[in-house]
């Protein structure tokens, strides 16, 4: 596809400063980065394009200012974001095919419902989500769609959102933005930064070795061990983009919790798979923690605090560590220890109102939330890294896909856009051979120069790995 797009000097971008700013970066830095507008991209009532290029901006930014400080560079490599690799991998997950086949999309009772008095939308891609649903609707676990619908509509929204959440399931009732403004946990959301960061200690971790004069690729997360404790988006974005760096990234699952094959297939790029029930082998995860730099998890706020995962008690044992969280609402207010997913953040936050309507509900046009959350992750994870390296000290990085979503409906300013169309994702797109087949992907939105083009290693089948470092 010819592009005849003009770069723009980053500097004048607010979005990318704004990202940079929360990441703790320095602002001077912003020189570096040049932008290809595509106005069609991520087309959307709110600023959808400018806030997933910010996200992939300021990642491939904290990516190159790494691998200078670790190469001894005189100055940090140039980045360029196009806003069409950025909406190609705002949609990896879409255009993912395995031997040709398309991926297996929502299930049936993940959806939009009518309720009495509105609408709830529900999510239940995964077994035991299902079963916690119609559990709470009174209905049998071979329940159809239709026979849901039918007890969904005899309540109001408010009543099937919390006794689907008291039976461990995941419904949200649609609100506007003027109800989810008066909310408790939209204040909490709201008095937070886009991105937390706090001091663990001030342990020196390990030593990472200087990048040397090799040929490119520049690879900043080159030496570093990630342990990868988080499942479906944003997470396993924010890791995949570790690995696509050079990290050595192990992502572990707890045997009775398989990963969706498709979802596990568009995150797995550059990991390794290994499963590990710390209720039985703890002395294998210590093994892995007693030597992991980084470790990433997903799971809602004190899930893992029983298996001593909180970033104070990981640091106790890994002095030194940078701990990374990412959760759906915070790890604080009302909802601080619920689950969620993307599609739920935007009903409870009045943006599938906006995107549609309180009587016909829309949606983004990608899983934006999960998606520019998992890079700002991966951003903090590389920034808390460089300043490290300077004056020691383990690390802890917070985000939530709620902040996020508060950043785009309130923090961004919509701006008018010139440049070159988007005319699909087909420059954007590869084709690799591993041992899940025969993939089409998308190429990572992150971009410096030197730096990876794509991967090193394709997918492996999920719980694969033996659990241990290379």
């Amino acid at each position: 596809m010819a592009d005849t797009a003009s770069d723009t000097a980053s500097g004048i971008s607010a979005d990318i400063a704004s990202a940079w700013t929360a990441l703790g970066g320095d602002p001077a830095l912003l020189s570096r980065v040049t932008t290809v507008e595509r106005p069609d991209a991520l087309a959307a009532r709110l600023p959808v394009r400018q806030l997933a290029r910010a996200c992939a901006g300021a990642c491939a930014l904290a990516a190159a200012e790494l691998a200078a400080r670790r190469a001894g560079l005189a100055e940090v490599p140039g980045v360029r974001v196009d806003d069409g690799a950025v909406a190609t991998a705002f949609h990896s997950e879409r255009h993912l095919r395995v031997d040709g086949r398309a991926p297996v999309a929502f299930a049936p009772l993940s959806r939009f419902w009518r309720t009495a008095d509105g609408w709830v939308r529900t999510h239940a891609n995964y077994p035991h989500h299902r079963a916690r649903l119609l559990g709470a609707l009174g209905l049998s676990e071979d329940a159809s769609a239709d026979q849901a619908a039918a007890r969904l509509a005899e309540r109001p929204a408010l009543e099937v959102e919390e006794a689907v959440h008291g039976a461990g399931g995941l419904a949200v009732a649609l609100r506007t933005p003027k109800e989810w403004a008066a909310t408790e946990q939209a204040a909490e959301v709201a008095a937070r930064p886009l991105v937390e960061h706090a001091r663990l200690d001030s342990a020196h971790a390990r030593v990472l070795a200087p990048l040397g004069p090799a040929a490119p690729p520049l690879l900043p997360a080159a030496g570093l061990r990630v342990l990868d404790l988080t499942r479906v988006l944003a997470g396993p974005v924010a890791t995949r983009t570790l690995a696509l760096l050079g990290a050595d990234v192990l992502r572990v699952d707890a045997p009775w919790l398989p990963e969706l094959p498709d979802q596990h297939a568009d995150t797995g790029f550059g990991k390794r798979s290994a499963a590990l029930d710390l209720r039985t082998d703890r002395g294998t995860f210590e093994e892995l923690l007693a030597s992991a730099d980084v470790v990433v998890t997903g799971y809602r706020p004190g899930a893992l605090d029983a298996f001593g995962l909180s970033p104070r008690a990981l640091a106790e044992r890994r002095p030194g560590v940078v701990v990374a969280q990412v959760s759906a609402w915070g790890a604080y207010g009302p909802w601080g220890g619920r689950r969620g997913f993307d599609s739920l953040v935007q009903v409870a936050t009045g943006i599938a109102v906006t995107e549609g309507s309180a009587e016909a509900p829309g949606a983004l046009p990608a899983q934006a939330l999960d998606h520019g959350t998992g890079y700002l992750l991966a951003a903090a994870v590389l920034r808390a890294l460089t300043e490290q390296s300077y004056d020691g000290g383990g690390r802890s990085v917070r985000l939530a896909l709620a902040r996020t979503a508060h950043w785009l409906t309130d923090g961004i300013r919509p701006t008018p856009a010139t440049g070159a169309p988007y005319r699909g994702p087909d420059t954007w797109l590869a084709e690799t051979d591993g041992p899940l087949g025969r993939l089409r992907h998308a190429l990572p939105p992150v971009s410096f120069a030197d730096g990876p083009g794509d991967w090193a290693a394709a997918p492996v089948p999920w719980g694969s790995s033996p659990a241990r470092w290379w």
